[in-house]
Parts: structure tokens; C-alpha cells; sequence
């Protein structure tokens, strides 16, 4: 089966968009027929330019940032059209060519112009203006008061709606963003990571290691994470907070913190190598998840459960339905509630321990990569009119 991926963020670009794209492409080229051939075919196209990133090391092809006529023709070719969100190009050709489109969402496109669901002029979850049909506070919503930019996107919302009920199939991966997406032809495919080989920790360390990693912008909440450390400081906790990470609010939160007088007790690492990144994980740590909006799955909860790790982290539908009775969480922009639970972990070694014991098990047998894998397998084949014939 000739498969299109189509992804307009991929590596060397680093995100949760681009890492199970990733896995995906890599799980289904090693699948193979029972007769020992290449299952699927597949050829990836992304608006991503390679930079240093060597495209020759992966088991499919790579086509960056194609001219029109070449998507048209990879399109032409395609047995099944997969996108990575609802781009439109890919999906519009799909549809016209009566290919079997298949969306993957990733973000909150069909239901919020900025693809968030989070008002950036306040910083805070969005409700839903969109599908209660508020579409002035849609158009009110972004920060820099530009009403063209915020028109367009509207508008594109409609656009993107209408065409992802129109399509074969649309991948959810978590059954709340099903609920709140509300299309048609819709299947739950959860994430999937690979297991680990082990989740051995060092002893904990003292003062108490908490760990943030992620993107420095608005939605993923690091302010209301500071803001939890400086109630803790000023009740003479002790502990040390790693900002991992990188992006444009770096700056605004160094100073913040040292405002706040927490320059003893707060370290920003910047984005780091995957050798630096596992040593930070390697000891009994808590890590933080205080994302406003903008989240579908919570690749980094995952992550960290299947390391073993407590994970506290904002009370948004996607991190409570991967989280399930693994981990702890608190009220969204809520410091004082944050603090509190982290005070919980700090308080109780045994309730992480249990936590971290709990929440490897949960991923590793609710998330396996393989069943990933199964799962976008299964369903091109039941989408994919040669296979129905």
C-alpha cells in the first residue's frame, strides 16, 4: 500500500507533533506482509528543511517543502492520504482526487482559530467560544490585536471543519478531544511509546529535585509554576526547580524568577541533548506539567510515567485521561494548588514511589508503541478502496 504522510512540522524540528509522526512512519515500515514484503510504502513530506538532519538514515523517503505540483502528484499516487493535522492543501487535493484522507489531530484547529483552545489575551483555557458560537470573543482572542490575522483564522476554522467532516477518517488520541472535536468518522488511536529498557532511579536527591520540560510560551504554564515555587520558598522549602527547555518567554521568565527571589533554587537549562536530558531524569524526581491549553495527549506525562517518575500536572481533560489513577493533579493556573500537591510529594516519599510504580505500569500497558502502530495500520487498510474491493 503506497501511504503519503504528510507532516508539516518534522525533524529536525523537535515537538510531540514530530516525534509520534516520527514513530509512526518508522513503526509501519518495519511491518511487513505475511509473505515477507514492505507492507506499506510510504513516503513522508514535510515543510521542515533538513538542515543538518541526514534524511538517508530513515526507512521511508523524504520530501521537503515540494512545490504544489509535486504534492499533487505524490497525492495522485497515493493509496491513502495521511495528514498531520488538517493542512489544508494535502486535504483539499485528497478530497478532490476521491482519495482516502485520513487526519490525525494534534491541536484544536477544527474547533479554535489559534488551534490552542486557550485566550491569549488572558491566559487561561478557552470554554469553547468557537462551537457555543462566541465568535467575537474568537476574534478578540489574540494578544497582538492584529484583526486581519484573526479573521483569517476564523474563517479557516469553518474551512478546516468542513472539510475533516468530509474525510475518511479522523484520528483522535484521546477520547476527550473526540468529545470536544465532535466529527464525524472519528477513532481513538492513543499515543504510543516504546518501553524502556528500565525506570532504576538514584536515590532522591536533597534538596528535592522538581522538573519542568517543555516549550517556554505562555500555554505551557511555567509562571503558575514559579509562582507554586515562590509559595513554596516562602514556607522555607527546600528544593531545587530545572526549567528544561527553550522558546520565546525564556528571557521574561529568568527575570521573573529572580524577582520573585528564587535565583538560589531555580536553574534554566535551555533545550538539552538526549544524554543531558536523561541524567536530569536519571534520579527520584518530581516532574511538573502546569499547561494552561493546547494539549491533546501530554506527551511528556507519558513520558515521565513511563520513567517511573510522579507527574503532577494541570487538571485538563487529556492529562486526567493519560494520568488516570497514576499520578496527581491540581486546578489549572491554580499556584496555591500546586504547591500544595507538590508539598504532598515532598512530604510522603512513599506516595511518589507508589505514584512512579503505578504510572509505568499504566503507560506500559495502556500506550504500547506497537498497538500505535496495530491501530493506523488496521485502519488504512479499512479505508483504502483496494483492500474493500
Amino acid at each position: 500500500m503506497k501511504l503519503l504522510l504528510y507532516s508539516h512540522f518534522f525533524a529536525p524540528s523537535v515537538g510531540g507533533v514530530e516525534t509520534i509522526v516520527l514513530s509512526i512512519a518508522r513503526g509501519l515500515a518495519e511491518l511487513l506482509t505475511t509473505s515477507g514484503l514492505s507492507a506499506f510504502e510510504i513516503t513522508l513530506v514535510t515543510q521542515t528543511p533538513a538542515e543538518d538532519f541526514d534524511d538517508g538514515l530513515l526507512p521511508f523517503q523524504i520530501l521537503r517543502q515540494p512545490s504544489f505540483a509535486q504534492l499533487r502528484r505524490l497525492v495522485r499516487s497515493a493509496d491513502v492520504v495521511h495528514v498531520a493535522g488538517p493542512a489544508l492543501s494535502p486535504v483539499i487535493l485528497g478530497l478532490i482526487m476521491h482519495k482516502p484522507v485520513v487526519v490525525e489531530h494534534h491541536g484544536f484547529q477544527t474547533i479554535c482559530p489559534t488551534g490552542q483552545l486557550f485566550m491569549e489575551r488572558t491566559n487561561a483555557p478557552c470554554p469553547g467560544h468557537f462551537m457555543a458560537s462566541h465568535h467575537l470573543e474568537c476574534l478578540r482572542c489574540r494578544s497582538d490585536s492584529n484583526w486581519l490575522a484573526s479573521w483569517k483564522l476564523w474563517l479557516l476554522t469553518f474551512v478546516r471543519r468542513f472539510l475533516c467532516a468530509r474525510v475518511a477518517a479522523n484520528i483522535v488520541p484521546t477520547e476527550w478531544l473526540g468529545d470536544l472535536l465532535h466529527l464525524r468518522n472519528a477513532t481513538s488511536i492513543p499515543h504510543g511509546l516504546a518501553a524502556s529498557t528500565s525506570s532504576t532511579k538514584s536515590p532522591s536527591p536533597h534538596p528535592p529535585k522538581i522538573i519542568f520540560q517543555g516549550r517556554l510560551v505562555s500555554t505551557k504554564g511555567v509562571r503558575v509554576l514559579l509562582e507554586a515555587a515562590a509559595i513554596l520558598h516562602s514556607s522555607n522549602r527546600s528544593f531545587e526547580l530545572v526549567v528544561i527547555g527553550d522558546g520565546p518567554e525564556r528571557s521574561d521568565l529568568e527575570e521573573l524568577a529572580q524577582r520573585m527571589q528564587l535565583s538560589t533554587c531555580v536553574r534554566f537549562t535551555g533545550r538539552l541533548g538526549r544524554s543531558e536530558l536523561e541524567f536530569n531524569f536519571a534520579t527520584d524526581s518530581i516532574v511538573v506539567v502546569p499547561s494552561l491549553g493546547g494539549e491533546v495527549f501530554g506527551l511528556v506525562v507519558a513520558e515521565n510515567m513511563l520513567r517511573g517518575l510522579p507527574v503532577v500536572a494541570s487538571d485538563l481533560g487529556a492529562f486526567i485521561e493519560v494520568l488516570g489513577d497514576a499520578g496527581l493533579t491540581f486546578r489549572v493556573g491554580d499556584a496555591s494548588n500546586l504547591a500544595h500537591q507538590l508539598s504532598r510529594l515532598m512530604d510522603d516519599s512513599a506516595l511518589g514511589l507508589n505514584l512512579g510504580i503505578r504510572a509505568r505500569r499504566r503507560i506500559l500497558q495502556c500506550y504500547p508503541l506497537s498497538e500505535m502502530i496495530d491501530a493506523h495500520a488496521r485502519l488504512y487498510r479499512r479505508v483504502c478502496p483496494a483492500n474493500r474491493s
